[in-house]
């Protein structure tokens, strides 16, 4: 298969690429370092970024930022940055990206913890965050060509507690290869309108 990973360089998207690429051609896509520039907030330079890749068999998000900062001090920017970035940025890949996946491909979407276990500062995550997962499901009936789409929903990384642990007291953290599992039964699978969440 032929799957386009945005975030491939990020802390989900490495394990998601490590995982993936044992078995199929990644191309990788991100706002920087990457082989194809991408940026989820902006639907014109999704469009060209699949252009530029033509046809593939699948389509992986790993990427999304959200606004972090106690509930009312959150921003009216913060706010517009998350939704933007993470719910439509996400939102946009799958409606632009469904005209280059083959018949039968996927799209695989990122939502996370703050869905159902919500901390301090993670609002706007958490609102982002659920209504992929509504998105996801919503959009599973209606794809058309045998396409399917489903979203994974990763805990708190491993890899990120030095940075994120003090948000996340008493969460068990999740490695990136195991989070990366579900990715790969998303992507390899033959599910539609599911959420993975690997915990």
């Amino acid at each position: 298969m032929k799957i386009l990973l945005v975030g491939a360089h990020g802390t989900v998207g490495r394990g998601v690429a490590a995982e993936l690429a044992q078995r199929h051609e990644i191309v990788d896509a991100g706002r920087r370092g990457a082989s194809v520039t991408l940026d989820l907030a902006d639907a014109d330079s999704i469009r060209r970024a699949l252009e530029s890749v033509g046809p593939v068999d699948a389509i992986v998000s790993a990427a999304g930022q959200v606004g972090w900062a106690p509930l009312l001090e959150l921003t009216p920017e913060q706010w517009a940055f998350s939704v933007a970035n993470k719910l439509m940025g996400q939102v946009n890949l799958a409606l632009v990206g469904q005209a280059y996946l083959r018949d039968g491909g996927s799209i695989t979407l990122t939502s996370g913890v703050l869905v159902d276990q919500p901390v301090r500062y993670g609002a706007a995550a958490s609102l982002a965050n659920g209504a992929i997962e509504a998105f996801v499901r919503a959009a599973a009936i209606e794809l058309p060509r045998g396409l399917r789409i489903n979203a994974v929903s990763p805990g708190v990384l491993l890899e990120s507690m030095s940075e994120l642990g003090p948000f996340f007291r008493g969460f068990e953290p999740v490695p990136a290869a195991r989070v990366a599992l579900a990715y790969s039964r998303s992507v390899e699978g033959a599910e539609t309108g599911r959420v993975y969440p690997v915990r």
